[in-house]
Parts: C-alpha cells; sequence; structure tokens
C-alpha cells in the first residue's frame, strides 16, 4: 500500500512538473512571437533604407524614399502587430474559415464563394491604375517579407493564434487586399437583409406588417403573398440562431451593415480659422480592433489616420491639406430576385425568355476535422444563388423557388482601391472627389474639408430601377420579370449641399433620423466651433429616441395615485417613474434611468408585436422608435397595435405601456435587485471585445477578450448597437471602432483613437491599452512632425535593403 501511494505521489508531482514546463514553454513561444521594434532587418523588396517609428501608443510612422517603399513597410508593420487579422480576414473573403473553425464556419464559407468575393477580387487587379497596382505590390512584398522573418527567425509563427488553431500562412497576394475590400463592401450592405425583413412582415400581417420598420402603412407596397402566393413562413427552429453580431469570423460578414458618422464645419464656423472634420467608423467590437492607425510619408506629403490591416490604404484621416471622412451612403445596393425552377428540371430556371440553364461551378471546403465538402454554386442572369444570405430567406422563398441577389459589388472590374488610394494622395477637395470617382462597392458619403472649405460627395455605382419595378427595391422581387431588372448601374459623383458651411453623414435610415437631427441640432447650435466642440458632439450621449418617447408613452402613468408602500411592485413603478420624469436622455453608465427606459421599451415593443407577429418577433432585435411614435400617435389606425388579439376585452396604449413597464421592472429586480435607484445601465451595457480566434476558449477567452462598460446607445451620436435578443440584451455589439477629429488651423492638434490597442498579441502591451483612452473619451495626438514621432519613440525598425532569393 505504502509503494503504491509513492508511485501514485512521484506520478503526480511528475504530472505537475510537466504542466508546468509545458507551462513555461507556451509562454516561451508566445513571446517569441513578440515583435522587436528596435531592430534593424534586411529585406528584399525595398529601393533605399526605411524607418518605421513608432510612438508610445505603437503608432507607426513610415518613412522611406518612395511611395512603394512606404507601402512595403505599411505591409511589414500590419504583418508584425495584426498578422493573425489579416490571414482571418483573407480566409472570410476566400471562404476558407471552416479550415480553421470547423462546420460552424461552413455557412459563412459557403456564402462568401457565391458571393466570389476572391474571384471578382483577382479579377479586379488588372484593372487598378499602375500606381495602386504597384501600392498592392509592394504591400504584398512587406507582409511576405515579415512572414520570411518569421520563418528565418523561428519567431512564434508570427502569433500565438497559429498554436492554437490550426492554420498555414500563405505568402500575400495583391488580389487578397482586394478581396478584404470586397468583404468589407458586402458587410456594409445591408439593404438585401432589409428587404427580406419587409416581405417576412407582410406575409405575416399584410395590411399593417411593415409599419414596424416604418411607422407608416403598407399601402405603398405590394403584398408579399400576391407576388408569390407559395411563400409561407418557415417554423422558428429553423431561423433561431446566436445573435448575428457573435458569427465565427468575429470580423466582417456580409449583410451586416456598418455604420458611421462624419461631420465638418467650414473656416468661417470654428474659432481657429480652419476647417473640422469629425469621423466614427462604426462596426463589430472586437479584440484587437477591426482598426490600426498609421502615418505613411508619401511623395505630396504626410498622410495619418485609421487603417485596416490587409489593405494599404488610410480610410479616414488627414495629409497636410486635406481631411475626409467616410460613412456608408443611404444607397439600396442589393436586391433579391426570387427565381423558379422547372419542375422537374433542378438545373433550369424560369428566365425572362423561357427556361434557362443556371450557370454552374463546383468548389470544395475543407473542413476541420470532417470530410471536405463538395458544393455546387449556381447563379442565374440576375446574380448568384444565395440561399444562406438571411436566415429569413427560408420564408420568403416558395417551394421550388430560390433566391439570386444582385449586388453593385458583384463587379470583376471594381476600381474602389484605386479610389482609395488617390484619395490619400489628393491636395484638396476637387482632387479628392474625383479620385473617389472610381468607387464601386460599397457606397460611401465621404465628407472632405480643406483650407477652402467643407465638400461632401456621394460615390459609388447607383443601381437604376425602372419606374415599373414591382417593388421599387423595398422587396424581393420575381425574377422572371424584365421590370424587376436593373436598368443599369450608373457611377454617381454626386455633391451634396452645405448649409451654412455645415456637413454631416450617417447611415441612419430610420423614418424619424433621430441622430441625425441630434448631430444636427449639436452643430446647429453654436455659430462657432472647435475642436473640443466637435470632440463633445463625437461623444454625445444623449438619447433623441427616449427624449420622444417618454413623454408619449408616459403620458398618462406620470404621477398617478398616492404614494405607494416601500418595497411593493407599485412602489417600484412609482420609483422608475419619477426618475425618468427628471431625466435628460443621457445614456450614462453610472444612471439607473437608460437601463430602465431601455428594458421598458424593449418589453413595450416586444408587447405590442408579439401577438400579431408571433415567433417573428424573435427577429425584431432592434428598437423602433419610428413604430412606437405611430402607434401612440394612432397615426392612420396604428393603435390597433396595442390590442392583444388573444384576449376579450380592448387593451388601449396606455394599459400596454404600464403592462410593459411592470415587465421591464421585473426583468430588471431579478438580475439587479429591487432598489430601482441603484440600477445602473453601465451594469448591463458592456462593451465585449471579443478575439474572432480564441474568444470562445473558456480557458483563454478570459484573457484575450476585454469588457468594460460604456456610455452611450443606439440612438445617441456615440452610437452602439445591442445584441437585442438572449441573456445580456443591452450587451454592446457594434460600436466607433475609430474616433479621428481633425483641425486644419492646427494640424498637429488633431485626434484619433481605437477601442482595443494596435498590436493583436495579447501579452504584449500595446494589446489594450487604448481601450481605457477609447472607453473614457480620450484620444491621442495626430502628428505629422517626423521630429515629433522621433522624440517620443519608442522603437525604430530600420529596414535595409538586401539582395538575395525570392520569398515568392
Amino acid at each position: 500500500m505504502l509503494t503504491l501511494f509513492r508511485w501514485l505521489l512521484r506520478l503526480t508531482i511528475g504530472l505537475i512538473v510537466l504542466l508546468v514546463v509545458a507551462a513555461i514553454l507556451a509562454w516561451y513561444f508566445a513571446v517569441r512571437s513578440l515583435p522587436d521594434y528596435n531592430a534593424t532587418l534586411r529585406v528584399q523588396g525595398i529601393s533605399a533604407p526605411v524607418e518605421i517609428v513608432r510612438t508610445t501608443e505603437n503608432v507607426p510612422h513610415i518613412f522611406g524614399q518612395t511611395d512603394e517603399d512606404v507601402f512595403f513597410a505599411l505591409g511589414l508593420a500590419h504583418a508584425q502587430d495584426r498578422l493573425f487579422q489579416m490571414t482571418l480576414l483573407r480566409r472570410a473573403a476566400q471562404g476558407r474559415l471552416s479550415e480553421v473553425y470547423g462546420a460552424g464556419a461552413f455557412p459563412a464559407d459557403d456564402l462568401a464563394r457565391r458571393l466570389e468575393l476572391y474571384r471578382n477580387a483577382a479579377a479586379s487587379v488588372e484593372s487598378q491604375d499602375q500606381a495602386t497596382q504597384a501600392a498592392l505590390r509592394a504591400y504584398s512584398e512587406g507582409v511576405n517579407q515579415w512572414i520570411a522573418q518569421v520563418n528565418k527567425g523561428a519567431l512564434g509563427r508570427g502569433a500565438p493564434e497559429f498554436f492554437v488553431l490550426p492554420q498555414e500562412i500563405a505568402y500575400w497576394q495583391p488580389a487578397d487586399s482586394l478581396a478584404i475590400l470586397k468583404l468589407l463592401a458586402a458587410a456594409t450592405s445591408n439593404s438585401a437583409a432589409e428587404e427580406i425583413l419587409r416581405a417576412r412582415l407582410s406575409l405575416t400581417w399584410p395590411d399593417r406588417g411593415t409599419e414596424v420598420l416604418t411607422g407608416e402603412g403598407s399601402a405603398a407596397l405590394p403584398r408579399y403573398a400576391d407576388l408569390f402566393p407559395g411563400a409561407r413562413l418557415a417554423p422558428p427552429e429553423a431561423r433561431r440562431g446566436d445573435p448575428p453580431a457573435r458569427d465565427a469570423a468575429g470580423f466582417l460578414r456580409p449583410n451586416q451593415g456598418l455604420g458611421a458618422n462624419a461631420f465638418a464645419a467650414g473656416a468661417d464656423r470654428t474659432a481657429a480659422g480652419g476647417a473640422l472634420l469629425a469621423n466614427d467608423p462604426q462596426g463589430p467590437l472586437i479584440a484587437p480592433s477591426l482598426y490600426y492607425l498609421a502615418r505613411l510619408q508619401l511623395t505630396p506629403g504626410g498622410v495619418i489616420g485609421a487603417t485596416i490591416p490587409g489593405l494599404p490604404v488610410i480610410f479616414s484621416g488627414r495629409n497636410p491639406q486635406l481631411a475626409w471622412g467616410i460613412a456608408p451612403a443611404a444607397v439600396d445596393d442589393a436586391d433579391i430576385a426570387i427565381e423558379e425552377v422547372q419542375p422537374g428540371q433542378a438545373d433550369r430556371y424560369r428566365g425572362a425568355e423561357g427556361w434557362t440553364e443556371f450557370a454552374t461551378r463546383r468548389e470544395v471546403i475543407r473542413v476541420l476535422d470532417e470530410p471536405a465538402r463538395a458544393v455546387v454554386l449556381r447563379s442565374t442572369r440576375n446574380g448568384p444563388l444565395v440561399p444562406l444570405l438571411d436566415p429569413g430567406l427560408a420564408d420568403v422563398t416558395p417551394l421550388g423557388y430560390v433566391p439570386a441577389l444582385r449586388w453593385t459589388g458583384l463587379s470583376a472590374t471594381d476600381t474602389t482601391m484605386s479610389a482609395l488610394i488617390g484619395l490619400m494622395r489628393a491636395t484638396d477637395a476637387d482632387s479628392a472627389a474625383t479620385a473617389l470617382g472610381r468607387v464601386v462597392a460599397p457606397a460611401m458619403a465621404v465628407t472632405l474639408a480643406d483650407t477652402d472649405g467643407i465638400r461632401q460627395v456621394t460615390v459609388g455605382a447607383l443601381p437604376q430601377r425602372p419606374a415599373s419595378h414591382p417593388t421599387g427595391g423595398a422587396m424581393p422581387v420575381p425574377g422572371w420579370l424584365p421590370e424587376g431588372e436593373w436598368s443599369g448601374l450608373v457611377p454617381v459623383t454626386q455633391d451634396s449641399p452645405t448649409p451654412g458651411n455645415l456637413a454631416l453623414a450617417t447611415e441612419e435610415r430610420g423614418p424619424l433620423g433621430l441622430r441625425r437631427a441630434r448631430l444636427s441640432h449639436l452643430l446647429n447650435d453654436r455659430e462657432v466651433h472647435s475642436r473640443d466642440s466637435f470632440i463633445a458632439a463625437q461623444l454625445d450621449i444623449v438619447s433623441p429616441a427616449a427624449r420622444a418617447l417618454l413623454p408619449l408613452v408616459g403620458a398618462d402613468l406620470w404621477f398617478t395615485g398616492e404614494p405607494a408602500a416601500p418595497g411593493t411592485p407599485d412602489r417600484q413603478r412609482q420609483d422608475a417613474l419619477n426618475l425618468l420624469a427628471e431625466w435628460d436622455g443621457a445614456m450614462s453608465e453610472h444612471l439607473p434611468e437608460p437601463l430602465i427606459y431601455s428594458a421598458w421599451m424593449a418589453a413595450l415593443q416586444d408587447r405590442l408585436i408579439r401577438d400579431e407577429l408571433g415567433p417573428l418577433a424573435d427577429d425584431i432585435r432592434s428598437l423602433h422608435p419610428g413604430f412606437i411614435d405611430s402607434v401612440f400617435r394612432n397615426r392612420n389606425g396604428a393603435a390597433a397595435w396595442c390590442d392583444i388579439v388573444q384576449s376579450a376585452r380592448v387593451e388601449d396604449c396606455t394599459t400596454i405601456a404600464r403592462q410593459a413597464l411592470d415587465r421591464a421592472i421585473l426583468d430588471l429586480t431579478q438580475r439587479f435587485g429591487p432598489d430601482v435607484t441603484s440600477w445602473r445601465w453601465g451594469d448591463a451595457h458592456q462593451a465585449r471585445h471579443v478575439h474572432p480566434g480564441l474568444g470562445r476558449i473558456p480557458a483563454l477567452g478570459w484573457i484575450v477578450n476585454l469588457s468594460q462598460s460604456i456610455s452611450g446607445g443606439a440612438f445617441t451620436v456615440s452610437h452602439t448597437g445591442m445584441l437585442g435578443a438572449g441573456p445580456d440584451p443591452f450587451e454592446a455589439a457594434t460600436g466607433p471602432g475609430y474616433r479621428g477629429v481633425y483641425d486644419l488651423a492646427d494640424p498637429d492638434s488633431s485626434v484619433f483613437v481605437i477601442s482595443t490597442g494596435q498590436s493583436g498579441h495579447p501579452l504584449s502591451r500595446h494589446y489594450d491599452d487604448l481601450a481605457g483612452l477609447w472607453r473614457r473619451g480620450e484620444y491621442i495626438g495626430m502628428s505629422l512632425d517626423p521630429g515629433l514621432a522621433r522624440a517620443a519613440a519608442t522603437g525604430i525598425t530600420r529596414l535595409e535593403p538586401w539582395v538575395g532569393p525570392s520569398v515568392e
């Protein structure tokens, strides 16, 4: 017995030692992948020495003698800090995520292959101008040289994620960058998703269903059931799944719908006598951020701002003479065409001139730990078949039909990259607008500011629909109808008016335009602006939706009855209403009122639509203030939504409002306790920056994911999109991954920040060092002064030319 005990003890000690050794080895190899920013590297692909000067926040300032050398160094810097992110974005565009994530990513791969993101990107390389092709080649060589340095020096495979996830690191190609830009364009659009939801609402309640989205009646639209008599809602279990913000790719997914604010003031509206511009592109909150700060010293001058790893472009930023900010344009750039399959002939569909064969190709998608899957990809004259584009497509596609997608991004001659490269080199708003004329997808509202003033242009491919179009692009259309086709795509470079020498753009499409109205108020409320006033506007957390809805919804509930006994539900309701009555609408993380308001409106909307829409109500994840406004004002009889169909009595809207408030208070009490005054918005409104590679692994998620409470909401200028479902419906899933404010009167006082840190390495001190600043609404300086960059340098990487065997 004693001998057995000794052997068990030895075995236990041995296992502990092995675990310790394994942990030490894992740490050692992970640390090996941290780049040395103070190094001299001999690399192939540059014509002269290049310096990458990194500031205390790890922002690279790149100095070279040619533009190609500078783009080379940007590629190398991106790969040093974000190699895993770059390869993951590339896989998402290629349709190869399943090789890393397994079967859960197969739908994303299937869709990427159907959209031909990579095929069209590869075909578009030759359509770029010579300067852009040179930039793409140089950038690719820079990425590849860092991969070669990693292999040569055994630098931990370049990122610790590569030890956990089975992934080979292929060398970078110019088409890879164009494919990521295609993926970004696909993620920016959500026109198809809106069409599908509108059709589902029409199927559920033909007379009034679409009011949920528009706040207006459905008379202008045909009934979807009249277009497709065989359309039926699919069973609820066929549509359920995780909220879309938590998809496997983590970064970008087609049909997502990205956002941004961009606004500017001309010199005569600023205290310092120079134009001001602010921009905050919004997307999924991930770790690391989608954005990466960088400064490039190009031939026309320095340029600084936000890049996306994988792309040699400053998306939002400035040079000495010009500043620019980008927001998605309010353009309906996609349509769903429902194609009829010939009975008994699955390879043929009904075209305008009769039955026609699908264009077909076959591809193989490799899946981790499973056999590879062969997929048959079909397309029609209207576009590729996309059955997995949206879960709701099952509802709007009758038996014997298949959905196809028309989208402006389905172009094999897309010159958007050339437009963005040209924008960086522009020296004034006119030359910038000319360069932007080559944008295809996504359509953009670009705000420009130079020493002469401000300008706003809408650019991109604009679909042309005939006046006889059956749905006007608002719902899916029969694919065989000639009048349902696009008559063409028109490249548009359209100037927008800038009244009062002020300009603003948001992606908001709601009928009330609440966020846009709030931003317009902030800009017009003062005659003279400063950098600080623009920062204050960018960080504004007052909810115009709360200010509009609370007086309306609570009109008959304020201060009614005698004070209730402490500790009772009636007293909780009174306390909640008293707090809301004195609230100014500021969605501060430190207050209880935003939480009460948000829970109340969510419960109210659900109570209004649940009995009419049934399980479809689960898919209405965001608040629609225009709908609630119409219901409580009884526009066109919209108060009919307040009556519960299943009950014998006729409920009025006041009753529904009170019941919804009681429901919300009950739910909040279960989560945060009975004391209404102790609740805090920040307890529920957390920004979870999830690492798409390691964030879902329990042992590693708590290391690589970042969580912090934040202010703001869905309708504040400081915009955050919430999950809207699950146990944490108010968790912030999207937000401004980048903020920048550019002051042309004193350019070096311009500021910017990203939501995490510059490095994608979880063990780097730059992994999350900017997250606290971002949360508190603080910024770091944006200077083009080489002396300031070198004075604050924490590392200088020197690249020297070396002639040797190619890494290709």
